[in-house]
């Protein structure tokens, strides 16, 4: 194929198949392939800069949605892409505005409404956020995931957990930048707090499961404390910064609870460093849990505090607070004894300390 044009047309195809099949790796140098054979040519750039937001390539893909939109100004792909990539990036405003125009061209694009009403809560408005998951339900959108956000916009009981699908999506794309932006603008300090009190007791553990272990923050301090270490998490693109630390013998892309319910006993050590915000209801943690831990195991994990009394509540944040007194009874019912709690801030929003809890649990 001797004609640079089919040629790039080849690799755009190629492109197109290992995108829908969730190859993005491979999508990713197919069409940096067509783009290198038919530069600035729209359709070529629209796809990659949707493939670097996926990877989370943000400043990346900007860029090349940029270039498309700069020679198709109505393309709504590039602008629905690009306010996705602005969104990223913590330009919510300038998100909002490229989301009207695409939703302008394309009103029945379902995930465009539902991306809105993300920027729109994310401003503080919360009625017209409202108002866009449910045109987003209108459109024939997500129904697990708009429910979820309008939940988190309602005082209706929220549902037991995340959407599973949100959350890989969510951590996928924000593992690059996920260090810096959690523990220096954030100043959260989870890990270090939890492990902290556990290294003062001078304990040796044999192995430590980390729950929704991330980039592996909490991997160096449990390295300290344990013989041997397993995380688990549900983003692939966290399991892979993790990796590279060499703290952890096992790594596995899972969901907390499923986990759980199927791992072997023996575990000594349990820790969940600010995961619970989202995996929501605790009754199926806490008995798994207490199957897996021996007697005298410890379960240690931080959770931001319910502040009206509920015993589970889904905050416009779409994040999980859980009340003191609803671990207490989980705790009870399941054989752990409350060793320890502390309450001190989780994290930092807009500059504004979110009140958690720190608990240490042992099994009886």
């Amino acid at each position: 194929m001797d004609d640079p044009l089919a040629q790039a047309r080849a690799f755009f195809l190629a492109g197109l198949d290992a995108y829908e099949a969730g190859r993005l790796a491979d999508a990713d140098r197919q069409f940096t392939a067509a783009l290198a054979l038919a530069p600035g040519r729209p359709s070529v750039l629209t796809n990659l800069g949707a493939v670097r937001l996926k990877l989370g390539r943000h400043a990346e893909a900007l860029a090349l949605l940029r270039e498309a939109l700069a020679q198709e100004p109505d393309n709504a792909e590039a602008l629905g892409h690009c306010a996705a990539a602005l969104a990223e990036r913590g330009e919510p405003t300038e998100a909002l505005a490229l989301f009207d125009r695409a939703l302008a061209l394309q009103p029945a694009r379902a995930a465009l409404w539902t991306l809105r009403g993300s920027v729109l809560n994310e401003l503080g408005r919360a009625p017209e956020a409202a108002a866009s998951f449910q045109q987003a339900l209108e459109q024939g959108g997500d129904a697990e995931l708009n429910a979820y956000y309008l939940a988190g916009l309602s005082r209706l009981p929220p549902p037991p957990g995340a959407p599973r699908h949100y959350v890989e999506s969510l951590f996928d794309g924000y593992a690059h930048e996920f260090d810096a932006h959690l523990v220096q603008a954030l100043r959260y300090d989870a890990p270090r707090r939890l492990t902290q009190r556990l290294a003062r007791a001078g304990r040796r553990y044999r192995q430590a499961l980390d729950l929704g272990c991330g980039t592996g923050l909490c991997g160096p301090f449990l390295r300290e404390l344990a013989g041997s270490v397993t995380g688990i998490d549900l983003s692939r693109n966290m399991l892979d910064r993790a990796q590279a630390l060499g703290a952890y013998a096992t790594l596995l892309q899972a969901d907390v609870t499923e986990y759980l319910a199927a791992a072997p006993e023996g575990f000594d050590l349990v820790i969940a460093a600010d995961v619970f915000i989202y995996v929501g209801a605790l009754e199926q943690v806490f008995r798994h849990v207490s199957r897996v831990l021996p007697p005298g195991g410890t379960f240690c994990f931080s959770l931001e505090e319910s502040q009206d009394g509920a015993e589970l509540a889904l905050r416009s944040s779409l994040r999980y607070a859980h009340s003191e007194g609803y671990v207490r009874r989980l705790a009870l019912d399941n054989g752990l004894h409350l060793d320890a709690i502390e309450r001190a801030p989780v994290r930092e929003e807009q500059r504004q300390p979110i009140p958690g809890l720190f608990m240490w649990l042992s099994k009886a």
